[in-house]
């Protein structure tokens, strides 16, 4: 299995991350499984908690807004995010709300492949309001985007099966 590749910024601005990945799994499927939002506890790494506000459905998009709690060590951190699904696009779009974060933005796209996986694309920026949070939560998140991209594939696995594509 090909690793995903983290592009970590070439400047000294914030932490911006930028991976593709190819999955045996359909676009649907893999839209699906990271629209799920409220699974997220059940597997994705330093996630211990989610809660869905409200959601609200117009012109075939559904919009979330959401609390997820993460937590590494004694560090605990709650931020309300406002999740855009938009399923006949195949693409979530995630805008920052409220929490630690001074901003926070991050995109998925899943785009089928000839072979009849999918390239599953994924985009965050982000920056902590407090210098040392970021201190002591930056380099802690960029272990956690790998971890969070394995726990993703190993969920579809689970769900779909070894080959996915339906």
């Amino acid at each position: 299995m090909r690793a995903w590749q983290l592009r970590a910024p070439t400047t000294d601005t914030m932490p911006t991350y930028k991976t593709s990945r190819p999955v045996p799994h359909s676009p649907r499927q893999m839209f699906d499984l990271v629209a799920d939002v409220e699974q997220y506890p059940e597997f994705l790494p330093l996630c211990e908690a989610l809660t869905v506000r409200s959601r609200k459905e117009r012109d075939g998009k559904t919009l979330l807004i959401a609390d997820m709690t993460v937590g590494y060590k004694a560090i605990r951190e709650t931020f309300t995010s406002q999740v855009l699904l938009k399923a006949e696009e195949l693409a979530i779009d995630v805008k920052y709300l409220d929490g630690p974060f001074k901003y926070l933005t991050n995109e998925w796209r899943f785009e089928p492949r000839d072979n009849g996986g999918c390239e599953v694309c994924f985009f965050i920026d982000y920056e902590f309001k407090s210098r040392v949070l970021g201190a002591l939560m930056g380099s802690m998140f960029d272990r956690a985007f790998r971890m969070f991209a394995e726990a993703f594939e190993k969920r579809a696995r689970e769900i779909y099966g070894e080959v996915g594509v339906s």
